[in-house]
């Protein structure tokens, strides 16, 4: 691979052509935090649907493309938005109705599941879980994992520690690699070639990165490739790893983006509302993604003051002074 190769791409672009119906999707961020919503906007106008989509503890992203029909299975640790939503208001009515098929692991296990991806392991090993039913508790039916060859025959396994002796009663949890079609990440930094730096918690990203065949990120500032070359132990994810980059400013918009801007509570908690509701969940998607072709034609449409009082505190990376009820 090229290490000056310009990896650029406009952001149509780049969906349509890595993220495709019934693909193995992950994406990155954290609840309420980084999402790449940007890039999720783009998949709901492209209507991209049966995605199979893998997530650590995320919100928004996860929320919104359930709301709009886009998921048919999901493998998540958590789904909420904190104060907004405890649970994914979109994903708790999905469950319930039977419209997607979800399977729950613990936080650790599935940033085990993405480092086992990432290091071209089948499986690593783990305590988290024993002595729970997430063990016994599958989403995925045996017959459904035959048919689909990127879902593992089992859900998680047992085995004692060989290093030990058969005997001995100490067990360990086996957790099964995710390795993606695509992820897709919101991060700070990216050159043209596809070097990124994430400034603030990382969250599992690194990991869904390297563990995906295909790597989309988009990002707040696009650099040239010599720019990160200057404190390079601060880049998490290489060149090598990355397909495609789109420059998005506010890309994880209305999520918070650590130096950039927080997240915005006006936003969210219009959300909320209209997600609680099918006909007001309609309307908004209608009102705040499927009409505006950009993510600029969005933040158009927020008021001015509404973005300004977001923006970060260049001393702490969130927003000062910021009514968060």
């Amino acid at each position: 691979m090229n290490v000056g190769q310009n990896k650029v791409m406009d952001l149509k672009e780049a969906i349509s052509t890595f993220v495709k119906p019934g693909c193995h999707l992950s994406v990155g961020g954290f609840t309420i935090n980084r999402n790449p919503m940007a890039a999720v906007y783009e998949i709901i106008r492209q209507r991209i649907d049966g995605i199979h989509l893998y997530v650590h503890s995320n919100g928004q992203a996860t929320d919104e493309l359930i709301g709009a029909g886009c998921i048919s299975k999901l493998e998540i640790a958590y789904g909420g938005n904190g104060k907004f939503a405890s649970t994914c208001i979109r994903f708790k009515k999905a469950v319930q109705e039977g419209t997607i098929q979800v399977e729950d692991y613990t936080n650790y296990q599935m940033t085990l599941r993405f480092l086992a991806g990432a290091m071209g392991l089948p499986f690593l090993p783990t305590r988290s879980s024993l002595g729970s039913d997430i063990i016994n508790k599958w989403g995925f039916s045996r017959e459904m994992r035959k048919e689909s060859p990127q879902i593992p025959d089992d859900k998680l396994l047992e085995m004692k520690n060989p290093f030990t002796g058969w005997t001995d009663t100490e067990k360990v949890v086996l957790v099964p690699a995710i390795t993606p079609d695509v992820t897709i990440l919101h991060v700070q930094k990216a050159d043209r070639s596809g070097n990124c730096r994430i400034e603030g918690l990382t969250f599992a990203d690194a990991e869904q990165a390297k563990s995906a065949r295909r790597l989309v990120v988009t990002c707040e500032e696009l650099l040239d490739n010599d720019t990160l070359k200057t404190d390079s132990n601060q880049n998490q994810i290489p060149f090598i790893h990355v397909d495609a980059v789109v420059h998005v400013p506010n890309g994880a918009y209305p999520t918070a983006c650590y130096n950039h801007y927080d997240y915005d509570p006006t936003y969210l908690h219009m959300y909320a509302d209209h997600a609680k509701d099918d006909d007001k969940y309609k309307e908004y998607l209608n009102t705040y993604i499927l009409e505006p072709q950009t993510h600029n034609a969005l933040l158009d449409l927020m008021d001015a003051a509404q973005l300004e009082g977001i923006k970060a505190d260049p001393r702490t990376g969130y927003a000062v002074n910021l009514d968060r009820s």
